[in-house]
């Protein structure tokens, strides 16, 4: 990484009306480290086919993304289309990515990072796999909220206390879409210097009670298949019935306005 500073306001691209950053993985943890020493806080979202269908049918959630200070596409099918449409990423960027290249970033700066989330024991778990892969990180604290904590004013107000008293300057959110951006969007203002990040079910890659899908079967966009075959029961319905065909009339409506774009540009 190089040691200019980042832009303001990165360049961003629309799929399917939603906003996507193009900043690859290295230039969105310039951003927030660049941001943070200047005291400026902010939210990251990484979207995957999966959100973007919902995005496209649920105009709160849509509006709470568009809330986010960074947006970055986590899923090859949303590079592809943007690719297709003319409005090209440099790449994938994975939540259960930037929870390490953000860690080794805050253990450089020796900047103090909290957990929310995940299955019962994965935050101390994950604490304590980053503490022995970067010397220098700070993690002041981890939280498993209880089941249905978010229906009751109590359950939110104890993780709000929970980071007021401990001044996080990185969270990581790990409760699932929409679950984790909702908490995010209502608790960023009472830490408006801090930087979040919804990770999803990154807590348990990092523990090693999941195992990840290998990079070359990531780099393929074959993830999806990985996790199915891991968790068929609870995940087959969303992948094949929701997500497989929503993900196919994306790439034609991307490579339509694609030959579109071209065709205007040609006829100029």
């Amino acid at each position: 990484m190089t040691s200019n500073p980042p832009p303001e306001r990165p360049q961003e691209v629309f799929l399917e009306g939603v906003r996507l950053n193009t900043l690859d993985e290295d230039e969105c943890v310039r951003f927030v480290m660049h941001s943070l020493s200047l005291g400026r806080g902010g939210w990251i979202v990484t979207p995957n086919l999966d959100h973007l269908r919902r995005l496209s049918r649920d105009e709160s959630l849509r509006a709470r993304y568009g809330r986010a200070n960074l947006a970055l596409a986590d899923g090859m099918p949303l590079v592809w289309a943007c690719r297709l449409q003319g409005t090209p990423l440099p790449g994938r960027v994975a939540g259960s990515d930037l929870i390490w290249s953000l860690s080794r970033a805050a253990a450089d700066r020796e900047l103090a990072l909290f957990l929310v989330g995940g299955d019962p024991g994965t935050a101390e778990d994950t604490a304590r796999e980053l503490l022995s892969r970067f010397e220098g990180l700070r993690v002041v604290g981890t939280l498993c909220p209880k089941p249905g904590f978010e229906q009751g004013e109590r359950g939110v107000a104890e993780i709000r206390e929970r980071l007021s008293s401990t001044r996080p300057d990185l969270i990581f959110v790990a409760l699932g879409s929409p679950k984790q951006e909702i908490l995010i969007d209502n608790l960023r203002s009472t830490l408006p210097s801090a930087w979040w990040l919804g990770v999803g079910i990154s807590f348990s890659f990092v523990a090693g009670r999941v195992k990840r899908a290998p990079s070359w079967l990531r780099s393929l966009g074959f993830e999806w298949l990985h996790r199915m075959g891991q968790d068929p029961s609870r995940l087959a319905g969303r992948y094949l019935v929701d997500d497989l065909p929503f993900g196919m009339g994306l790439i034609a409506r991307s490579a339509f306005r694609g030959l579109c774009s071209a065709s205007t540009r040609n006829g100029a």
